[in-house]
């Protein structure tokens, strides 16, 4: 059975075991992907990775919104009456 493996590096979940620092650093800052029988079980994502990650699926989110309050009613409102 073939997969597919979203990270250029990839490391066993023994790998992960005896060094986890060392496992993540190897991405260089980007996921490694985590295998167990060779099939990818994980993927192990630095923290910066992460947070980046989660600001652009907020920016999506937030940008959909916007697009469906698109040609919506514009109601003016006062700071005073907030």
């Amino acid at each position: 059975m073939s997969n597919v493996i979203l990270a250029e590096t990839t490391a066993s979940v023994s790998e992960l075991k005896k060094n986890p620092m060392g496992t993540v650093a190897a991405g260089e800052g980007f996921p490694v992907a985590i295998l167990n029988r060779n099939a990818p079980a994980f993927y192990c994502v630095p923290a910066k990775a992460y947070e980046a990650l989660m600001d652009k699926l907020e920016d999506l989110e937030l940008n959909a919104i916007a697009d469906s309050r698109k040609g919506q009613k514009v109601i003016k409102v006062g700071l005073d009456e907030l």
